[in-house]
């Protein structure tokens, strides 16, 4: 069976977030048919919601045989058995959010999935660990080369934490 490139990023601001973080890559990398490739450093990114926590962000990069929907499904367990509720605020603060980035060079767009994701592009807290996990020159199906859009998305309130942030 085929394996694919997929890209998934990881952000929690709720209950410890980076071993909330931890525990997602361990879960994703221990999924059925599905191997990590890289992952980031790990992010300190202001909320794009008010009065709530930082974020910890990052992204992951697995090889997986899972369609994107079974892939889905999947990341929705882990953000669950984490503590994630989910809730009518799109914006508000959470124990982990998995997002699928890109799968592969495809565009998808069902009732539970759009890949691209669809702030891809315009996202430093996206943008910036997906650079240190794909090739500069990854092109980002109708959206554009990440090396461009990095040059557009200024890192304004993103933070590389170094190892002695990293508890």
């Amino acid at each position: 069976m085929e394996t694919t490139l997929v890209y998934i990023g990881l952000g929690s601001n709720l209950n410890y977030p980076v071993s909330q973080i931890k525990q997602a890559r361990a879960a994703i990398a221990g999924l059925e048919k599905t191997k990590e490739k890289r992952f980031s450093s790990l992010y300190r990114t202001e909320p794009m919601g008010p009065d709530q926590p930082d974020y910890i962000n990052a992204v992951m990069a697995i090889e997986t045989q899972l369609l994107p929907e079974e892939l889905l499904t999947h990341l929705q367990s882990i953000e669950q058995a984490q503590g994630r509720v989910r809730t009518e605020d799109r914006w508000g603060p959470r124990t982990l959010d998995l997002d699928v980035l890109l799968v592969g060079r495809y565009c998808i767009r069902t009732e539970r999935l759009t890949v691209p994701h669809y702030g891809i592009a315009e996202r430093a807290f996206v943008l910036y660990p997906l650079a240190e996990v794909a090739p500069p020159n990854l092109l980002i199906p109708g959206k554009g080369v990440l090396r461009d859009l990095l040059r557009r998305c200024p890192p304004k309130g993103v933070h590389r934490l170094g190892e002695d942030e990293v508890v």
